[in-house]
C-alpha cells in the first residue's frame, strides 16, 4: 500500500510495548501484530533501538506499534538505549509493560509504573511466560496473564489495549469545524528548492482533506498567483490558509475582510498547543544580546538553502529584534529535556509528531519557565498580524486582549 494511502503516524495510536530484556517483550508484539515485527532471540538486549510499525490492529484500527530496547540495558550504550526507551514514553497513548511471569514484578518495573503514572498514560501490566506456571494466579485490574508462546489471552490483551484508548483526540478536525458546506477555502502553498518534489507536504495534505470532509471546496495556488486568482473567482472565500513563510505578502494581496490563517497555527491548534504558543511569543519582545533561541522541528528533512526554521526565521528574529542571538536547532526526536539555557522556543507546527509528544514538549518548557511558541504564530507576531491570523479561532481573539 502506498504511504500516501496511509494514516499518518502523528493520527495513529501509539502503543509502546515496555519491559526488562528477556522478559519476552519482542514475542508479546509479534504475537500481538500476527507478524514477526520485532527480533526474538534467547540473548538479551536483542532490540537495540525502538522499532515502530504503522498497521492496522483490530479492534484499534490505524496503529502504530512500538517495541523498545530494555530499559534495564547496561553499560554506555545500554544508557543510550534505556534513553531512547524513556523518550518513546513522551509520545505513548498506551504502554504495554511485558513482565517475566515467573519472575515478577522487579523494582525497575515498579519505577517505569510510576512513570506511566507521571505522563499519566494508560497503561496495562503483560505477565508473559504464563505457560511455564504452574498455576496462572488471579490478575490485578490492570493486568493479566499471557503466553506469546502459546497465544494465551493476546485476544484478550488487545481487547483490553483498545478500551485504554480514547479515540476522541483522534476525531479533532484541523478546519472543517470552521467551516460550513459549499464554503471557498483557499490555500496558498509556495513551490520553492525546499519543497518536497511531486507532492504537496503533510500539513497541506491533511487540510484538503479537511475540507472536503466539512463539504467545502479548497483551491490550491502558488503565492505569487494569489492577486489573479482573487480576480477569476464568483465567490468570496471563507478563509485563506498559507504556509507561514509566505504570510508578509499574502496579508498584502488577501482583502481585508477575508479571514486569513496559515497552516503551522492550525496544526498547533489541532494539537491542543494554540493558547500556550500565543502568550509565548510575546517573548520575542524580551529577547536580548546574547540570548539563545531553540528552533525544533519533528520532522527530519534535508535542510535546503533558504531553510524557513535554520536561516528565514533567524533573519526574521534578527531583523526584528535587532539583537545578535544565538540559534540552535534540532528536528525529529531530539528535544532537550533541559531547556534553561533558551530564551525561547519556537517550534513548528509538529505535523510528524503526535499529539501526546507535542504536549510533552509544551509541558517542558512551561514546567521550566521557558517561553514556546510556533513558526505560524512567531511569523504572523513578527509581520504585525497576529490578530488577524488568528482571529477566526474560537478564544483566541479574547486570549490577545488580556
Amino acid at each position: 500500500m502506498s504511504s500516501l494511502n496511509q494514516t499518518p503516524s502523528a493520527n495513529r495510536i501509539h502503543i509502546g510495548f515496555f519491559g526488562r530484556r528477556n522478559a519476552g517483550k519482542s514475542s508479546v508484539v509479534n504475537a500481538v501484530t500476527g507478524q514477526q515485527l520485532a527480533i526474538v532471540s534467547d540473548t538479551k538486549g536483542t532490540t537495540t533501538d525502538p522499532v515502530y510499525k504503522a498497521m492496522e490492529l483490530l479492534p484499534l484500527g490505524p496503529v502504530m506499534i512500538i517495541d523498545t530496547p530494555g530499559y534495564d540495558d547496561e553499560g554506555e550504550l545500554g544508557l543510550l538505549r534505556v534513553k531512547k526507551t524513556r523518550q518513546v514514553l513522551n509520545k505513548t497513548d498506551v504502554a504495554v509493560l511485558v513482565v517475566d511471569a515467573t519472575v515478577g514484578l522487579q523494582q525497575s518495573e515498579q519505577d517505569m509504573i510510576e512513570l506511566f503514572r507521571q505522563k499519566e498514560i494508560n497503561y496495562i501490566i503483560a505477565y508473559n511466560k504464563a505457560d511455564l506456571l504452574d498455576s496462572v494466579p488471579a490478575a490485578e485490574e490492570n493486568s493479566l496473564y499471557v503466553s506469546a508462546e502459546k497465544g494465551t489471552g493476546i485476544h484478550e490483551l488487545k481487547e483490553r489495549m483498545a478500551r485504554l484508548t480514547s479515540t476522541d483526540d483522534f476525531e479533532k478536525q484541523i478546519v472543517g469545524d470552521l467551516l460550513s458546506p459549499g464554503d471557498l477555502v483557499v490555500l496558498v502553498t509556495p513551490i520553492d528548492s525546499a519543497a518536497p518534489k511531486g507532492r504537496l507536504i503533510l500539513p497541506q495534505q491533511q487540510t484538503i482533506r479537511d475540507i472536503l470532509d466539512a463539504d467545502a471546496v479548497s483551491v490550491v495556488v502558488k503565492e505569487t498567483a494569489l492577486p489573479s486568482v482573487f480576480a477569476k473567482l464568483k465567490q468570496k472565500p471563507a478563509l485563506v490558509i498559507t504556509d507561514s513563510q509566505a504570510f508578509a505578502q499574502v496579508n498584502r494581496d488577501t482583502p481585508a475582510d477575508i479571514p486569513l490563517t496559515s497552516f503551522s497555527i492550525l496544526m498547533a491548534r489541532y494539537k491542543g498547543q494554540l493558547f500556550d504558543a500565543v502568550q509565548g511569543v510575546t517573548a520575542i519582545e524580551k529577547l536580548k544580546d546574547g540570548d539563545t533561541v531553540l528552533i525544533s522541528e519533528g520532522c527530519t528533512h534535508h535542510r535546503q538553502c533558504g531553510d524557513i526554521g535554520s536561516v528565514k526565521i533567524p533573519n526574521w528574529l534578527a531583523k526584528y529584534t535587532g539583537k545578535k542571538l544565538n540559534i540552535v536547532t534540532t528536528s525529529g526526536t531530539e528535544f532537550p529535556e533541559d531547556l534553561s539555557p533558551y530564551a525561547l522556543v519556537i517550534h513548528c507546527g509538529g505535523c510528524m509528531l503526535n499529539e501526546r509528544e507535542m504536549r510533552y514538549r509544551m509541558k517542558c518548557a512551561i514546567d521550566q519557565g521557558v517561553p514556546m511558541t510556533n513558526y505560524g504564530i512567531a511569523i504572523s507576531y513578527m509581520n504585525g498580524i497576529l490578530a488577524r491570523s488568528v482571529d477566526m479561532l474560537p478564544g483566541v481573539r479574547d486570549l490577545l486582549k488580556k
